[in-house]
């Protein structure tokens, strides 16, 4: 993969630079809201977005709360932002894990063939046949209430700590990584297939590289650009999935979280109050957008049949 010239094709696309720099921006607003985090927790501060108001609630969108408050008074604009924190971290997350599966799993069930690739196979087939929103919300279940054994949710803690996330965002982080990694597998299975045959893995051969090897410096270099569009796709697709989960209940719990901001909104529709919902909706639909223009386009940069 050339990633100069996929640079200057992307570059000629407005499309692309647009929906680029929509998620560059959703990042970095992700980035400071951490620190942010960080920050008031060793200083004992309470996050501005989390700040309580009981003389405002329910106030409608004005100079003052541009997108109004909710109903403990809090600013629904910078509990929107700050949500933004948890849905870049699931889909980075959620989408390293799938891509890194994904990637090595169909290199190596392409590569080698035979039984190891069957035996991926039907591991994909088993996975792809499993009910996704189930098994998230399943897995949720078990690590938000203490349903594993002791071991078990040592583990979880320590990772929870690492990742700074709540047992239940943490599920969430894991169930999405390994119910999305199907299709990748997939496409990186039949290019390896193809790229197998071609002179210079025969070179390498004769040359005396390992398997392993080839696999490492020729398959997995010229697949990675099926990697990074899957990567933008399943990004999207976590943050999706998050927000339902959050909605149902079984997500975020404390930190602040467009599906949770939806869920709460819901309940007060009916009475008129839709702008909690309204910003919620609105700053993942642009999200999601953005980085589903950014996947077309980077499979238009990165195809040579659609470059000449």
């Amino acid at each position: 993969m050339n990633t100069s010239l996929t640079w200057r094709r992307l570059r000629k696309r407005p499309w692309a630079m647009g929906a680029l720099l929509i998620v560059l921006l959703y990042v970095a607003a992700a980035v400071g809201v951490e620190i942010y985090e960080i920050i008031c927790e060793e200083t004992g501060q309470v996050p501005v977005y989390q700040q309580i108001n009981e003389e405002i609630p329910f106030s409608p969108p004005s100079p003052d709360h541009w997108m109004g408050t909710d109903y403990q008074g809090r600013d629904v604009m910078l509990r929107a932002i700050a949500g933004s924190a948890t849905a870049v971290k699931v889909g980075v997350i959620a989408g390293v894990i799938s891509a890194v599966l994904g990637m090595l799993l169909g290199a190596v069930a392409g590569f080698y063939g035979g039984k190891l690739d069957e035996w991926i196979v039907w591991l994909y087939s088993t996975f792809a046949s499993m009910p996704t929103l189930l098994f998230i919300l399943a897995l949720a279940l078990l690590m938000s209430r203490n349903f594993l054994s002791p071991s078990l949710m040592g583990i979880v803690s320590a990772l929870g700590t690492v990742l700074r996330a709540e047992p239940g965002m943490l599920a969430v982080y894991l169930a999405i990584g390994l119910t999305s990694w199907v299709t990748l597998c997939r496409v990186v299975r039949s290019e390896t297939m193809r790229l197998r045959t071609m002179p210079y893995v025969a070179a390498a051969r004769v040359a005396g590289v390992s398997s392993p090897m080839i696999v490492l410096r020729h398959i997995i270099p010229n697949v990675f650009h099926l990697v990074i569009i899957y990567f933008t796709l399943t990004f999207a697709g976590a943050i999706m999935s998050e927000v339902i989960v959050s909605y149902l209940g079984f997500g975020v719990q404390n930190a602040p979280s467009w599906g949770v901001m939806i869920s709460d909104g819901q309940e007060r529709l009916w009475r008129g109050i839709w702008w909690e919902i309204a910003a919620a909706t609105c700053f993942m639909f642009v999200l999601v957008l953005a980085l589903n223009v950014l996947g077309d386009e980077l499979r238009d940069a990165l195809d040579p049949r659609t470059n000449g």
